[in-house]
């Protein structure tokens, strides 16, 4: 496989901060071509939300960089799954202990998935959502919301959830709730577009609308996708939407993966004011480790 990836996260209407956080990471390592892309979508009803998916993007930042090169030499879907959501629960510890410390309440979603040639393993939390789209639009993770665990259970239709006040509540997020239990996927990676997002940029859309815009008989070049997107985002605007909005699109051509020969070297970046990010993180990191030296003291 090749991977193609856009990226755009933009402020809600009337904000001050973007509290999503987004990050894509695209390498080679040996013969493998490899990509991670991440979404979190800091939650708006929580001070600092920004804080919190700011420093779980920081944190993958770095796996990426120093722990992924050693998985790839024993390389197992499973086992990674497995490490990120250990990641994941450990963050939640964290962002909750700063919490407390600090009289403040910090959460966000999370969304990731990680490509290794023809294979994927994504992990999940919260309602940011990964896509499908070939011929038809698959929604691979699960909305953990109230009114999607209510829709499951039959006590509400999709058309009852969709005007519910409740379809926003979530029943687990990183750093806000006790125990958190991440959705794993595993599986094969198809020639398609698979899309990561937040709920402001899905809320306001429909499955359809997706698919004729990047359906299987549209597909289209670096530029065109981006433009795409960002049409797509002025109509949800249009539709009332304010929530900060953030995509990343990834298109995965079934053609030879790359060699040494033909790579240009390591591309990987913090998307959308990704030095901010840093800094947020690194001052998350930093009272970390106050906090663990005043407990030693």
């Amino acid at each position: 496989m090749r991977y193609v990836t856009v990226t755009e996260s933009n402020i809600g209407v009337g904000k001050k901060t973007n509290q999503d956080s987004v990050l894509v990471k695209h390498a080679i390592y040996g013969n493998d071509e490899i990509l991670m892309a991440i979404v979190c979508d800091g939650l708006g009803g929580l001070s600092q939300g920004e804080l919190a998916s700011a420093s779980v993007v920081c944190e993958f930042d770095e796996w990426f960089i120093k722990e992924l090169p050693r998985e790839l030499k024993v390389f197992d879907m499973d086992i990674i799954g497995g490490k990120w959501i250990l990641l994941i629960r450990n963050l939640n510890v964290r962002i909750q202990e700063y919490g407390n410390e600090h009289g403040k309440k910090l959460g966000t979603t999370f969304t990731g998935v990680l490509f290794v040639n023809n294979q994927l393993v994504a992990v999940h939390v919260g309602d940011t959502r990964l896509y499908y789209i070939d011929d038809s639009v698959r929604q691979m993770t699960e909305d953990h919301t109230f009114v999607a665990r209510e829709v499951l259970s039959g006590r509400l239709t999709l058309e009852q959830a969709r005007g519910d006040k409740r379809r926003h509540t979530l029943l687990q997020c990183v750093g806000a709730s006790k125990m958190i239990e991440p959705q794993v996927i595993c599986e094969e990676v198809r020639q398609g577009i698979y899309i990561l997002c937040s709920d402001g940029f899905r809320n306001r859309l429909t499955e359809k609308e997706l698919l004729d815009v990047f359906g299987e008989k549209k597909r289209k070049d670096e530029k065109r996708i981006k433009s795409d997107i960002r049409q797509l985002e002025e109509l949800v605007r249009k539709r009332g939407e304010k929530d900060d909005v953030s995509v990343i699109l990834i298109k995965a051509d079934d053609k030879k993966c790359f060699t040494k020969k033909n790579w240009k070297g390591f591309k990987g970046r913090l998307s959308c004011n990704g030095k901010r990010y840093q800094v947020l993180g690194i001052c998350f990191l930093i009272s970390s480790i106050v906090m663990l030296i005043l407990g030693l003291l």
